[in-house]
């Protein structure tokens, strides 16, 4: 089992990660930041990841960041939990086409709709346009229960996770494919193991501050 660092800073996008973590069901050793006290942005931490973002980990001594690229590592470490397709599996191409249109299309595309922002020339925007990106979530969650039907990816716990946020701060129109999505995402007990956590870690370290 490879040792793994954690670095997370609760309220963050990092937790998506620790959902992933509790899906996979697999130690690692927390090093927890604190926003308020802008240790993302402190030597220590700029010494790991120079983008001062979280999350980050180091894994058997290798540092690995960005929420995808964790997302496929993780999933493919550890093959017991089957929370990613094998390589000759069918499904593997439409799973990595879902992580990545995640960080490619989908979360530029809702900065850009709540920041209030044109996405700019078509040619030169990395999603294209908002009806034509969220359209095309919607399509794929529609036929359910799952991103690739009945199989429960890592690809789900990513999108499970950013839709329910994006969902809560009423970022995303309402439909119910989606809203049919995050309640069987939200019925899974890692979701709420990784909530619990994160509050009492926000707890803690807003005590600690």
């Amino acid at each position: 089992m490879p040792n793994i660092t954690f670095y997370h800073a609760p309220n963050s996008r990092s937790a998506t990660t620790r959902l992933l973590l509790e899906e996979l069901g697999v130690p690692y050793t927390l090093h927890p930041l604190n926003f308020a006290a802008g240790e993302t942005r402190k030597p220590d931490y700029l010494s790991v990841n120079p983008m001062g973002k979280v999350p980050a980990m180091v894994v058997a001594g290798a540092l690995v960041t960005e929420t995808v690229a964790i997302f496929i590592y993780l999933a493919d470490l550890f093959p017991a939990a089957n929370l990613a397709p094998s390589l000759t599996d069918p499904l593997r191409g439409p799973y990595l086409r879902w992580l990545v249109f995640y960080a490619a299309c989908m979360e530029p595309a809702f900065v850009d709709r709540a920041q209030q922002r044109e996405p700019g020339r078509q040619a030169m925007s990395p999603y294209g346009d908002w009806d034509t990106t969220y359209s095309t979530v919607v399509s794929q969650l529609s036929p359910g229960p799952y991103l690739l039907g009945e199989r429960h990816t890592a690809a789900d716990v990513l999108w499970g996770s950013n839709l329910a946020f994006l969902t809560a701060f009423k970022l995303l129109p309402e439909h119910p494919a989606i809203a049919a999505y995050l309640e069987r995402f939200n019925a899974r007990p890692a979701v709420a193991s990784a909530k619990a956590k994160d509050a009492e870690l926000a707890t803690s370290l807003a005590a600690a501050a």
